[in-house]
């Protein structure tokens, strides 16, 4: 099982779009049994909650839906659960970093590494603004974890799930 960990602020805007994006097309590659995804916020202020309602309506238009997560603050032992673990910002970078056992930094990533056509390395933070920040957001996620996947599959050779056959071929 491979594990994808996504830190923001406060794990209602950033993190979990990114979770939801890559969690879709973790499944849409039918790959749902070998990854793991989870997101967590470097803050303690929001902990419990759901995403922004900005973030779940912007997931939404893309039938992507992420009422179910809830906010967490990332752990020490995250590094040790986790394969890989990607920041929005390098402020999120520079918590992580400071939070990283010994030999566990070749999993922090940050998360624009995975797309950088973009020409940006930090996913702004569009909380304090309007639905065309989620959008840009929205842009800015999609491509990376398209990438990261890409990488992912690549790096551990990974192969869609096969329904069960019987040994018998369909005429």
């Amino acid at each position: 099982m491979i594990r994808v960990l996504f830190v923001c602020t406060a794990n209602i805007c950033r993190s979990p779009m990114a979770e939801g994006i890559f969690r879709h097309l973790v499944a849409q590659a039918k790959l749902s049994h070998q990854i793991e995804t989870d997101s967590a916020a470097i803050s303690p202020m929001r902990i419990g909650e759901p995403p922004d309602a900005r973030s779940q309506r912007t997931m939404l238009k893309r039938g992507i839906d992420i009422a179910d997560l809830r906010s967490r603050e990332v752990r020490r032992d995250d590094f040790l659960r986790f394969d890989y673990l990607l920041a929005m910002d390098r402020t999120n970078q520079a918590y992580l970093r400071s939070l990283c056992p010994r030999g566990q930094e070749h999993k922090l990533f940050m998360m624009l590494e995975f797309a950088p056509s973009i020409g940006v390395a930090e996913v702004p933070d569009p909380y304090a603004g309007g639905e065309e920040g989620f959008e840009l957001v929205y842009r800015a996620l999609d491509i990376a974890a398209r990438n990261l996947l890409a990488h992912i599959r690549q790096q551990h050779r990974l192969a869609p799930d096969e329904p069960p056959t019987d040994g018998k071929t369909e005429p």
